[in-house]
């Protein structure tokens, strides 16, 4: 996806309350399951045969090639406590927020007089339950990269750069060059 996308998934994978399977047999048990039982449908899913599949399940095969290990595990990772999750996101967007923690390149549009210049700068800011809400919004409806920045943005700008609409009434803030972006929820 991208920097913030790829975010918002790890921060997901963090409120799981149970570790994923270890061992192949297990995550393809796992994916079986989800699939209602078809071995088919979880090969269409890895780009592997029905009967590699098969051969994880009965235990003949153990250890998975290194492309095919990445693929299921990020396949069970998919799937893995999808209520743990959305309760999760539920509660970040009704009452907690998120907590972003960026170092990136800001640069300003602001009133004459002021610096326009773009700089580095590390940021860790807790931002309120509707800036949550949009970026989960935006990410299930499939918003590109620049959407979900857009809106990392403007909260920064709010929360942090106006210090909640208490100064710098007219700028804008631009969130350009990212070295990471870690969100928390």
């Amino acid at each position: 996806m991208g920097i913030i996308g790829d975010s918002l998934d790890k921060a997901a994978a963090n409120t799981l309350t149970r570790p994923l399977p270890k061992s192949a047999q297990a995550q393809m048990r796992f994916l079986v399951k989800q699939e209602k039982g078809s071995t088919r449908a979880v090969a269409e899913r890895l780009g592997t045969t029905q009967r590699t599949v098969e051969r994880y399940l009965k235990g003949q095969f153990k250890r998975p090639r290194k492309d095919l290990a990445d693929r299921l595990v990020a396949e069970v990772r998919k799937d893995w406590q999808p209520r743990v999750r959305d309760r999760a996101r539920k509660q970040a967007a009704t009452a907690t927020g998120i907590v972003i923690e960026t170092r990136a390149r800001f640069g300003f549009t602001a009133a004459p007089g002021t610096t326009d210049d773009a700089r580095i700068r590390l940021v860790t800011q807790h931002l309120p339950p509707d800036y949550a809400a949009r970026l989960f919004d935006a990410q299930a409806a499939g918003a590109t990269e620049q959407q979900l920045r857009d809106i990392a943005a403007e909260g920064l700008q709010e929360q942090y750069f106006k210090d909640r609409g208490r100064r710098a009434p007219g700028l804008q803030v631009e969130f350009t060059d990212i070295d990471y972006v870690e969100l928390d929820y």
